[in-house]
């Protein structure tokens, strides 16, 4: 609710990206916040080191089939001997994204790689990382909200060059079903037939190590998942106590998604001053931040199909615990 003696003018604050969120979240029933505000540089930091727990199968499991395949990955993107440029959402510090571009420049000594990220820090360290690897690597970077359009993409698909767009980590899962649809659409929107999309999808697999990837021993998820109160805090002024919150990860299976939210302990009031605003919460209820769904193969062709591509080759684990699929704009 707005504090008293508020002015009917609207806060500068709520205008920003940051602040429109928050606004639009917090007073939603039930409360919500987007995850892309996890990413600033202390979130980023966090999900580095996420990804190299040992309950976070994710990322190594995904890293472990780009070391087996991504020679026959880059080969079929490039069926025909098609000249790839290839073009990465959500990067962060691209840290398994390397294993594909060595495979491209092996079969391509010349190569343009352009990385879109919310996080100026992650782009900035893969830029760095990226071409001390790969000194012949053409590295182009943008901050940005990829779900807002791809940016300027001056490679035309023809017989003699291709797009790659590499859409990985699962990050398609963190939207609800029709998000995704629509997201996948508006990718496909600025491709050219011919121009491909290799999505990483984390599959459904046992409840054990679903929740336990989500669930650290370590409480470095619990860290991440609280640090997006701590942005507010710094970036809006807001009082929120994160000890007051508590980190809860559970599988909606109907849903069959991993959901993530934050538990208000007690009964307690948060003023954010930025927004002219004060939150009520009352104990037990939550923010939802986060959700992760889980697919089959079948769902995952399925839904690149609602977006307007065709699956051509698809590579697995041999858990089959997470895909990677190879689909060409129709």
């Amino acid at each position: 609710m707005p504090l008293e003696n508020s002015s009917a003018v609207i806060p500068a604050a709520a205008q920003t990206p940051v602040g429109a969120e928050v606004l639009r979240g917090l007073t939603a029933q039930p409360k919500t916040l987007s995850p892309w505000l996890f990413y600033d540089q202390r979130g980023s930091q966090l999900f580095e080191q996420i990804t190299q727990l040992p309950e976070y199968y994710l990322t190594r499991t995904e890293r472990s089939i780009f070391a087996e395949h991504a020679p026959s990955i880059l080969a079929a993107a490039a069926a025909g001997g098609a000249h790839l440029t290839l073009i990465e959402l959500g990067a962060g510090t691209a840290s398994k994204t390397g294993l594909l571009l060595r495979a491209a420049l092996a079969q391509q000594p010349q190569l343009t790689y352009r990385a879109i990220d919310v996080s100026a820090s992650a782009l900035n360290a893969a830029r760095q990382s990226l071409a001390e690897k790969f000194p012949t690597l053409s590295i182009e970077t943008r901050v940005g909200d990829y779900t807002d359009g791809l940016g300027h993409l001056p490679c035309e698909a023809s017989t003699t060059s291709r797009r790659l767009v590499l859409y990985i980590g699962s990050s398609i899962g963190n939207f609800d079903p029709a998000d995704a649809r629509q997201l996948l659409s508006n990718i496909r929107s600025q491709l050219s037939p011919g121009d491909c999309i290799l999505l990483g999808v984390d599959h459904v697999k046992p409840l054990t190590p679903l929740l336990a990837a989500y669930n650290d021993a370590a409480g470095v998820t619990a860290a991440f998942n609280r640090n997006i109160l701590a942005r507010i805090n710094r970036e809006l002024g807001a009082d929120f106590y994160l000890n007051d919150f508590e980190h809860r990860a559970i599988f909606n299976s109907a849903q069959s998604r991993i959901e993530i939210h934050l538990v208000s302990t007690r009964r307690q009031k948060v003023s954010i001053p930025a927004l002219d605003l004060e939150i009520e919460f009352a104990p037990g209820e939550t923010i939802h931040t986060e959700n992760s769904y889980k697919f089959t193969p079948e769902s995952a062709t399925a839904l690149l199909a609602a977006g307007g591509f065709r699956v051509t080759h698809s590579w697995t684990d041999p858990q089959n615990w997470f895909g990677v699929y190879l689909a060409s704009a129709e």
